[in-house]
């Protein structure tokens, strides 16, 4: 039988906080790491741009955002205009009336003592729970008992609940597994793991391990959650607890559709509405963040340009990219 390791919803464990004590609970659902907007001559933030899209999604279904990953160019910001941009999230969602749906913050650094500071931060701008990526800028120190340590710093300290981010891509290749993974989420300030890796494996172990929340159960509370929208049926079907997807800042309503769709036992139509997405989900993650702006100022009307030295997209590739996501659009506005 799983065990349920203190990440029960609507209680404190050990003093720690979980889900649902103080803060806005994790649903199981659809969530988007949502793209940093800037002035397109100045690069200057553009809040409130980053505000509009923050109630656009989810005014769409999505159930929770998420600031500072991997789309929101963190690396690109100063500390005080990541804080600006959590800021403005939560306060966007709050006046339209979607105080139900929580910020997760991106605060990953190379030290514990620097994540905690960044998990300080993220608490006093309004996120409610922190996603960390292990450090790996000295990759070969980073085996495992060095993870181990690293994380459980973090966690004894931080302020915010933690979901662990397994990106080998981003982490020069650092690729935690499902044993390591599972040690880690003992602690009851770990209560989610993010699988950018794809490994829908390593997800069904650990959902399996930790008695993830998923469509059919809130189980202990943890979350066990899919990194991209190209696997969100494949993530229902491993017992997953929802999507945190880039695609989700393009194609929310689709993505939410699938999820809706497994969830009312209409298998068969979520595995053809999964078919489309994954294939529109590809051409937007070859084409990276400036191809999920450029999509967004295509069919919405906003987007703008990434931070240098990020490249913008010619004008050629901006008008393959907008005919290549054309079928999925349209199935996103027939929504």
């Amino acid at each position: 039988m799983p065990y349920t390791n203190g990440h029960q919803n609507g209680h404190a464990v050990n003093g720690y906080p979980t889900n649902r004590t103080s803060r806005r609970a994790l649903r199981a659902g659809i969530y988007s790491p949502t793209v940093t907007f800037f002035d397109p001559s100045t690069e200057d933030l553009d809040l409130p741009t980053i505000r509009k899209h923050a109630v656009r999604l989810a005014q769409d279904g999505l159930v929770g955002l998420v600031t500072m990953g991997s789309n929101g160019e963190a690396v690109h910001l100063s500390r005080k205009e990541r804080a600006q941009v959590t800021r403005a999230t939560r306060e966007a969602l709050d006046e339209a009336g979607f105080d139900d749906v929580p910020v997760i913050v991106g605060a990953s650094e190379q030290s514990v003592r620097g994540t905690l500071e960044l998990c300080r931060e993220a608490q006093t701008a309004g996120g409610e729970y922190v996603l960390i990526v292990p450090p790996s800028y000295y990759r070969t120190a980073m085996n495992e008992d060095a993870l181990y340590d690293y994380y459980m710093g973090v966690a004894e300290e931080s302020p915010l609940p933690i979901i662990l981010y397994n990106y080998p891509g981003a982490v020069a290749g650092i690729d935690m597994d499902s044993d390591f993974i599972i040690k880690l989420s003992q602690h009851p300030n770990i209560v989610g793991t993010k699988f950018t890796c794809g490994n829908t494996g390593k997800l069904t172990r650990v959902a399996l391990a930790t008695n993830a929340v998923s469509v059919r159960s809130e189980g202990s509370g943890y979350m066990a959650f899919g990194g991209m929208a190209d696997f969100t049926a494949q993530t229902l079907a491993s017992g997953g607890s929802g999507i945190i997807a880039g695609g989700a800042n393009v194609v929310p309503k689709t993505i939410v559709h699938v999820w809706n769709m497994w969830r009312q036992g209409k298998i068969e139509k979520a595995v053809e509405v999964q078919k489309l997405l994954s294939k529109g989900d590809w051409v937007l993650t070859k084409a990276a963040i400036p191809g999920t702006k450029s999509a967004i100022q295509q069919y919405f009307g906003y987007g703008g340009y990434p931070r240098r030295p990020l490249q913008h997209m010619s004008e050629e590739n901006t008008k393959v990219l907008g005919e290549s996501i054309r079928e999925i659009m349209d199935f996103e506005k027939s929504l």
